[in-house]
């Protein structure tokens, strides 16, 4: 009874980001409103305002690229693991990067104007022309901006010209491109061929009808199954 309780109170809404059946399912029942002491555990929590009290505090005794890099990332880098183990779900990675996201607009306003520190390195994502899902992309999008790289997002059905125009003029490391739909997955081919006729970036593909073979196979440098796995990739490429 309990089961199907909890199960139609996550379905119909009342159980915000589905906190309690996830509790539930893995038996971590703790509370999420017990007292939170440092910036990681609010991160890896998902609590938006105690991440920024937090931070707000943190920054009036450290410097802000500090935070980023020994608050925030590290406690991304946990969540990251936990979600790749299927220890943490994606409402819970969604949750953190929320987290991470309001510490990180608090940083943000602490640095000088046209500070461009915490500009890590340039991604173009785009989801390519004829496919308008871009959820995925979008939770792409916040993590690599938690992470402090500078996101470029082009939106959904974005033709190869707009892609490539935007990889050239941003000067732009790594493009990632998502397809959701077998139709469209030819403009992801088509896109690649010209990126690797007119710039030197590498290429990241993720999308529910890809596959590490078929990544492969149209000429992409990665295939992320999840936002974790494009993350810990551009990572690597920029050596962070």
């Amino acid at each position: 009874i309990r089961k199907a309780y909890l199960t139609y109170t996550a379905l119909s809404g009342k159980d915000v980001n589905f906190e309690r059946y996830i509790a539930s399912a893995t038996d971590k029942g703790e509370e999420r409103n017990e007292k939170i002491i440092d910036l990681g555990t609010a991160i890896i929590k998902g609590l938006k305002e105690p991440a920024a009290e937090l931070t707000r505090e943190l920054i009036k005794e450290r410097d802000p690229l500090e935070i980023i890099d020994e608050e925030i990332i590290p406690a991304l880098d946990t969540v990251g693991v936990g979600f790749e183990k299927k220890e943490i779900y994606l409402p819970g990675l969604l949750m953190s990067a929320e987290a991470a996201g309001a510490a990180f607009e608090v940083i943000k306003k602490a640095l000088p104007s046209g500070d461009k520190a915490v500009d890590k390195g340039r991604i173009v994502l785009a989801t390519v022309k004829g496919d308008i899902h871009d959820i995925g992309k979008n939770i792409v999008k916040v993590l690599m901006e938690n992470y402090g790289y500078r996101v470029i997002d082009l939106g959904k059905d974005v033709s190869v010209e707009t892609v490539v125009d935007a990889a050239k003029e941003h000067g732009a490391k790594v493009v990632g491109l998502s397809a959701l739909m077998t139709t469209t997955v030819a403009a992801m081919e088509e896109t690649i061929e010209a990126l690797r006729k007119e710039v030197d970036c590498k290429v990241v593909v993720g999308g529910a009808v890809l596959t590490e073979e078929y990544a492969r196979a149209i000429g992409a440098d990665w295939y992320a199954p999840s936002a974790v796995s494009a993350v810990n990739y551009v990572n690597e490429v920029f050596g962070k």
